[in-house]
């Protein structure tokens, strides 16, 4: 399978926040943010794999900023890291600063993909190959938080983990 560069699954979506999407405070709610990540990580594992593809898990989710009634929110995602049939998006959100333009990073999330076929199998994914200096950290960052997954899960045992002993032992 070919190698992907995570420029080539790169997915923005722009949109307003309008007074039916706000909480008491009129911030935007937070499920619609969370909504909003999930649509523009889904094309984003589509554009990669080219395939049907499944919200696994929402790994991490950090609402550092509220979203203002009003605001332009930008919603970012591109593939971090792939692994067999997975695939961790990594999402960034930004504010639009209504009088300069200039954008603010007000929060991120990580979400796992999996591709499918038509039946809903898990099918393999292409390799991902990080260019940027920030890809390169959420692609070794991404097998670590892969493994302390694993390790809670029962599903690989502590001493296994690789990447998660580098940590401590370093």
């Amino acid at each position: 399978m070919q190698p992907k560069f995570p420029s080539e699954s790169v997915t923005t979506l722009t949109d307003l926040v309008l007074p039916g999407e706000t909480n008491p405070l009129n911030n935007l709610f937070g499920g619609e943010l969370l909504a909003r990540m999930d649509r523009a990580a889904s094309i984003t594992a589509r554009r990669h794999s080219r395939r049907i593809c499944v919200t696994a898990s929402v790994n991490h989710v950090a609402f550092n900023r509220a979203i203002p009634l009003g605001s332009v929110v930008t919603v970012e995602s591109k593939v971090s890291r792939t692994f067999n049939t997975s695939m961790e998006i990594f999402i960034d959100v930004w504010i639009e600063d209504r009088e300069s333009g200039i954008k603010n990073k007000a929060n991120e999330a990580i979400y796992t993909f999996v591709a499918v076929d038509e039946t809903g199998r898990p099918i393999p994914v292409p390799p991902i190959v990080p260019e940027t200096e920030l890809e390169k950290d959420r692609f070794a960052a991404a097998l670590r938080r892969k493994q302390l997954s694993l390790v809670l899960a029962g599903k690989m045992k502590p001493h296994e983990a690789t990447e998660l002993k580098a940590l401590f032992t370093e």
